[in-house]
């Protein structure tokens, strides 16, 4: 499974860094997946969930209060307020 390099950043700092197959979460046009390959693109992204698939493929679920993401060749930065793991519901 092709990987791309993500980090989530806080104004605590970096809250997570390292190789995803997918991030799955709410732009500000409605629900997106990024995958490796992804063309370059930036946009404001809402509250909610956010998942991200591991290269071993383990699905790890967090809640952020919006931020922005931006996505540039096998590089994708997410800037949020806030970035916790979700309680399992």
């Amino acid at each position: 499974m092709k990987t791309f390099f993500l980090t989530v950043s806080t104004p605590l700092g970096n809250a997570y860094e390292g190789e995803a197959a997918l991030l799955s979460l709410r732009g500000s046009e409605g629900d997106l997946a990024i995958l490796s390959g992804h063309i370059p693109f930036s946009t404001a992204v809402k509250a909610g969930r956010v998942k991200i698939l591991t290269p071993e493929e383990e699905e790890r679920l967090f809640t952020i209060d919006g931020g922005l993401l931006t996505a540039a060749g096998e590089r994708v930065t997410l800037l949020a307020g806030t970035f916790e793991p979700a309680e399992e519901e």
